[in-house]
């Protein structure tokens, strides 16, 4: 088989990597790629965004299967032009990706199916937010409508805060034509938890639960980013758990969508918070999450393009599927400053020294002239695996320590709240 996939960081590495373990592959595409993706794949310079060139690419290659890493190209109908082509292709369709891609869109859904999620609010305009939140209790949250770069949603916990979010989007417009609506929402308490079930729009496998680290420092502190570090798979995932998950919410999603005539197939990436068992959903992603992806996939003992190929093609009930019994921890390396201003083109150095136990997948970055450079706010994301989650946190860190670039910067904390868990 010959495989396409869309994307450029550490997730896209990470899906090329556990993909090139298949006997079936041969050839894989990663369009645009980066300096790691071209160890297992070629790369080719196709942006995401451009759905007519990279439809003509897999045309003319005669791809056997192209897999969609980021939201963008989900949202701007590549799944929908690929099909129509008779190409197959892994994700939802731009319709189905509104899970993603309109907060308010999936709320409306769950709010008419009976999924549960907080309590809500619609706002489209500054005087209706403020009016809105005249009088309504602490805390709660604020989120954009539209795609945000996982950065769309603003806990309140003052005025303070509520002031800071106003300017935000109606004074600084810092999140453009995505806050042309915004839902107010009550704050769920309990502890989140990621859960993906890969689908075909009515058959579903679960992957390994996750839990990321949204905060840029240690102990939860600073500004939201994309991901500074996960773990897989989460202890807050137990039997009972997983059951209310897939009874509550993924089983009524996937019928709520055939019911609205929007069959969803792909990842469905589902945010939960759990409280007492009982999940409520705090967001839908239609895409394999960054960095959770880096933890999740390499935990696939199956082959993961039979998994892939199944959803895409919709018979994936007669597919095998297996996990394996162990634990990952994968932790981001960030350029100094990021989320905020950062700079580009740090040489990276000492890759070659970290072990080959432990992958190290690359987000943002490029080979110039022989070198691997900085080219993007997350850098790299270094990931361990072993038989139990305390040894892969400790195992990481050590590599983590021996990979050098200027202004580096981490999270020392990566799965010590599971550590606490379990003890």
């Amino acid at each position: 088989m010959k495989i396409l996939v869309v994307g450029s960081g550490g997730r896209e590495h990470a899906l090329v990597e556990v993909i090139s373990k298949s006997p079936r592959v041969h050839k894989i595409y990663c369009a645009p790629g980066n300096a790691g993706t071209s160890q297992k794949a070629e790369n080719i310079n196709i942006q995401v965004y451009n759905i007519n060139g990279l439809l003509n690419f897999a045309r003319e290659e005669e791809i056997d299967l192209t897999v969609v890493g980021p939201e963008v190209p989900l949202m701007l109908g590549i799944v929908d032009e690929f099909r129509k082509n008779g190409m197959p292709i892994f994700g939802p369709t731009a319709r189905a990706a509104k899970l993603e891609t309109s907060k308010i869109f999936a709320k409306q859904i769950m709010q008419k199916y009976g999924i549960p999620t907080a309590e809500f609010v619609i706002c489209e305009s500054k005087e209706e937010l403020i009016n809105a939140t005249n009088d309504k209790q602490l805390p709660y949250v604020i989120k954009v409508d539209g795609l945000a770069a996982g950065k769309g949603a603003l806990v309140i916990l003052s005025k303070e805060d509520l002031d800071e979010a106003i300017k935000e989007i109606y004074d600084d417009d810092k999140f453009g034509e995505a806050a042309q609506q915004v839902i107010i929402e009550d704050f769920l308490e309990g502890e989140e938890i990621s859960v993906f079930a890969i689908t075909d729009g009515t058959n579903f496998r679960l992957l390994h639960t996750a839990q990321d680290h949204k905060r840029a420092f240690d102990g939860d502190k600073g500004p939201n980013t994309g991901g500074m570090g996960a773990y897989a798979p989460a202890p807050l995932g137990n039997q009972e758990v997983m059951e209310n998950a897939q009874e509550m919410v993924i089983k009524p999603m996937l019928k709520a969508m055939q019911s609205e005539e929007i069959p969803y197939t792909g990842v469905l990436y589902c945010g939960l918070m759990i409280k007492d068992n009982i999940p409520s959903v705090v967001e839908f992603n239609v895409r394999f999450g960054d960095p959770e992806a880096q933890v999740i996939l390499p935990l696939v003992e199956s082959d993961v393009i039979e998994i892939l190929e199944g959803a895409a093609k919709e018979n994936l009930s007669s597919k095998a599927f297996k996990l394996k019994q162990k634990s990952a921890c994968t932790v981001v390396l960030a350029s100094g400053g990021y989320p905020g201003s950062y700079e580009k083109g740090k040489e990276i150095k000492n890759l070659d020294k970290v072990s080959e136990k432990v992958c190290v997948f690359h987000a943002g970055t490029k080979e110039e002239n022989g070198k691997i450079l900085t080219s993007g706010g997350r850098v790299l994301a270094v990931t361990a695996q072993y038989e139990d989650l305390e040894t892969a946190i400790n195992k990481v860190y050590e590599q983590v320590e021996k990979i050098y670039f200027e202004k580096k910067q981490y999270r020392t904390d990566i799965g010590k709240k599971a550590l606490d868990r379990i003890k």
